[in-house]
């Protein structure tokens, strides 16, 4: 059972992160040309209230699991929604290779206060 319980809560701290990641970069183009744009806020602010929704829907099974430490509950969203904004912006690619280092150096080194402080 606890296995199948880590499972979830990874899904669903992955899916929050994605859903908040796609809503990130809906609102970095919001303000195009200076003018609101209602569509792109609408996208933004839905895949943001997905992303918490979920987001709270894992807090249940990792309270379960004994993990009550907001920043080890956040860690794992907290990479998938980096991961998410690089992903879905399309531009990781077209970052310089020093950038694209440092970019996954610091997923690795969440991963890593992930597992050393968690509680």
């Amino acid at each position: 059972m606890r296995l199948g319980t880590q499972l979830l809560v990874f899904a669903l701290l992955s899916l929050s992160g994605l859903a908040d990641s796609i809503g990130f970069v809906y609102a970095a183009k919001i303000w195009n040309h200076g003018e609101l744009s209602w569509p792109t806020l609408g996208r933004s602010a839905g895949s943001t209230a997905i992303g918490i929704l979920l987001y709270y829907a894992a807090l249940r099974p990792l309270s379960s699991l004994g993990v009550t430490a907001a920043e080890v509950q956040t860690a794992v969203w907290f990479a998938m929604t980096i991961i998410g904004v690089v992903i879905f912006s399309g531009r990781f690619l077209a970052w310089p290779r020093l950038e694209q280092g440092v970019a996954i150096a610091v997923i690795l080194a969440l991963g890593w206060l992930m597992v050393r402080t968690a509680e």
